[in-house]
C-alpha cells in the first residue's frame, strides 16, 4: 500500500511539474519578448500625444477606438467593434459661489461632476454631512431638504473604526434620497487638486449640481460652518445626449476547448481634464501589448482568450455592462470562465481574484515569475469590489481577477481622474511589467487544464455579495436584485 501511495504521489509531482516547467519555458519567452521588444510606452506616449483624453462619446474617444482597433489588426488580430449606445455628457461651463450672505458670495474653483444636470442654478445654505453616509443624514441636527450637501470624498479623520467609504456617485445618491438641491464633493488630495467622475450610480443624468471642491477649501468650509451659516450658488451648463461607443474586441481562438472563454479587459476611455495615461491608459494599452505579445510568440493556449478595450467604464461602467448583456441576449455568457481586469493596474507582485479557491494555482504560476525576476513578490489577494469594469461580470456570478499589488508611478495616484493625469506620470518598466506578469497570468488561466471555480449559482453570488460587504453599496446603486419578495430570482 506505502509503495502504490508514493507511486501515485511521485505521478502527480510529476504531472505537476510538467505543467509548471511547460508554464515556465513560456513565461520565459514572454519576459524575453516584452522586456526587450515590448512596444507599448511608445504607444501610450504616442495616443497621448496624437489623442489626447479619451472621453467616450466625444471625438478624441472615436480616435482612441480607431486607434485600438487599427493597432490591434496589425497584431494579427481578426478585430470587430461592439457598439453600443452611451449617454454621453460633457462640461461646459460651471460656476461656484460661497459665503455667509447670499448677495455677497465669493466664488470659489471647482470643477462638475459627470453627469450633472444639462442645466442648473441653485443658491441655498450648505449643510456639513462629513463623510455623507447614511447615518451622517441622521444625526441631531441635520436637516439637508432644500439645502446642498457638503460631503467628504473618502473617511475623515477621526471617524470610527470600519466606517465605510462610499463611491461619490454612492454619496450622491444618498444626498439626493435625502432631499439635498446640490452636492459639494470634498477631494482628499493637497493643494486643491480638483477631481472629476460621474456622480450618477445609472450611468444616467442626476436631478441636482454636484461639483468637486479642493481639500483645503473644501476645508475652509467645513471650519466655517463650525461658527455660522454659509450659502452657496451653484450655476452650471452641460452636454449631454446619446451617441454611439465602441467596445474593441480581439480574439485568440482556443485549440481545445475554444467554447469557452477568458476575457482580459481594460477600458480604453478616460476623463476630459487630462490624457488619462495612469487611468486607465497604463491598463489598456497593456491589455493591448499582451495581445500583441501572443501573436508575436504565435501562443496558443486550450481556451479562447478575448482582448477587450472597453469604452464607458468612466460613466457607469457602460461598455462592459453593454458587453454582458448582449452576451446573455446571445444566450453565451457561460462561455466566460473568467475575467481579468486591468484598470490602472502598474508594476504587479501578485495576482488577485475574487474567488479564494484560486489561490493555490495562481501562487503556483506565481512561483515560476518569481524565478524569471525576484521583484515579483508572488502576492495573492482573494476579494471582491465595485466600479471597474469587472463589475458587471462578478454580478453575473462569473469568477475575476488580475495583476496587482505594485504602486503606481511618480505618486501618480494624487491625480486620479485630475488634471494632472499625463504621460509624463507613466513608468516604463512599470508598464512593461504589467505586461509580461498580464500576459504570463492570462496564458496560464486559458491553458490550464482545469479552472477551480466556476459560475455561481444566484444563492452563491447572493452569500458571496454579503460576505464582501456590497450588499449596502450595490442598493444604493439600485443594482441588489434580491428581496424578501423574490429572493434569488432576477
Amino acid at each position: 500500500m506505502k509503495k502504490a501511495i508514493a507511486g501515485f504521489l511521485l505521478i502527480c509531482c510529476s504531472v505537476s511539474l510538467h505543467a509548471q516547467d511547460k508554464f515556465y519555458n513560456t513565461f520565459s519567452r514572454i519576459n524575453t519578448e516584452v522586456q526587450q521588444h515590448s512596444p507599448v510606452y511608445n504607444n501610450l506616449k504616442q495616443a497621448s500625444t496624437t489623442i489626447g483624453h479619451r472621453l467616450t462619446g466625444s471625438p478624441n474617444g472615436a480616435k482612441a477606438e480607431e486607434y485600438a482597433y487599427q493597432l490591434l489588426q496589425s497584431y494579427g488580430y481578426q478585430v470587430k467593434y461592439q457598439p453600443f449606445e452611451v449617454e454621453s455628457w460633457s462640461r461646459l461651463t460651471n460656476l461656484t459661489k460661497i459665503g455667509e450672505l447670499s448677495n455677497n458670495l465669493k466664488e470659489v474653483k471647482t470643477v462638475a461632476l459627470a453627469h450633472s444636470p444639462v442645466k442648473a442654478s441653485v443658491t441655498a445654505e450648505v449643510v456639513d454631512v462629513g463623510n455623507g453616509l447614511a447615518a451622517d443624514y441622521q444625526r441631531d441636527g441635520v436637516q439637508v431638504k432644500g439645502k446642498i450637501a457638503l460631503v467628504y470624498l473618502g473617511v475623515l479623520s477621526g471617524s470610527a473604526a470600519g466606517t465605510p467609504s462610499l463611491h461619490r456617485s454612492e454619496k450622491t445618491a444618498l444626498a439626493i434620497e435625502n432631499g439635498a438641491v446640490g452636492v459639494i464633493i470634498i477631494n482628499t488630495v493637497k493643494n486643491n487638486v480638483l477631481l472629476t467622475g460621474t456622480a450618477s450610480v445609472t450611468g444616467k443624468l442626476i436631478a441636482i449640481p454636484a461639483v468637486c471642491i479642493g481639500l483645503e477649501d473644501g476645508l475652509k468650509i467645513k471650519t466655517a460652518l463650525t461658527s455660522g451659516k454659509q450659502m452657496a450658488s451653484l450655476e452650471m451648463t452641460n452636454f449631454s445626449g446619446l451617441i454611439k461607443a465602441r467596445n474593441v474586441i480581439a480574439t485568440l481562438k482556443g485549440k481545445d476547448l475554444p467554447s469557452e472563454k477568458i476575457v482580459v479587459g481594460g477600458h480604453l476611455d478616460s476623463w476630459d481634464l487630462a490624457t488619462g495615461a495612469i487611468d486607465n491608459g497604463i491598463g489598456s494599452f497593456a491589455v493591448m501589448d499582451m495581445a500583441r505579445t501572443f501573436k508575436k510568440l504565435q501562443l496558443k493556449t486550450r481556451r479562447t482568450l478575448e482582448f477587450v478595450l472597453f469604452m464607458g467604464e468612466e460613466q457607469g461602467l457602460l461598455g462592459s455592462k453593454a458587453y454582458v448583456a448582449e452576451a446573455i441576449k446571445a444566450g453565451n455568457l457561460q462561455k466566460v470562465k473568467f475575467m481579468l481586469n486591468y484598470d490602472m493596474t502598474n508594476d504587479p507582485k501578485g495576482a488577485a481574484a475574487s474567488r479564494k479557491e484560486m489561490q493555490e494555482l495562481f501562487s503556483a504560476w506565481g512561483t515560476d515569475m518569481a524565478k524569471l525576476d525576484t521583484g515579483y513578490k508572488n502576492l495573492f489577494r482573494a476579494g471582491a469590489g465595485l466600479h471597474s469594469d469587472h463589475q458587471p461580470f462578478m454580478l453575473q456570478g462569473i469568477p475575476t481577477g488580475g495583476s496587482f499589488g505594485g504602486k503606481l508611478p511618480n505618486n501618480a495616484g494624487q491625480f486620479y481622474h485630475s488634471n494632472g493625469d499625463d504621460f509624463a506620470l507613466v513608468d516604463e518598466q512599470g508598464l512593461k511589467n504589467t505586461v509580461r506578469y498580464g500576459a504570463m497570468l492570462s496564458y496560464a488561466l486559458a491553458d490550464t487544464k482545469e479552472i477551480p471555480v466556476q459560475k455561481q449559482s444566484d444563492q452563491e453570488l447572493k452569500q458571496f455579495l454579503q460576505d464582501s460587504g456590497l450588499e449596502l453599496p450595490l442598493k444604493i446603486a439600485g443594482d441588489w436584485r434580491w428581496n424578501k419578495e423574490t429572493d434569488g430570482k432576477y
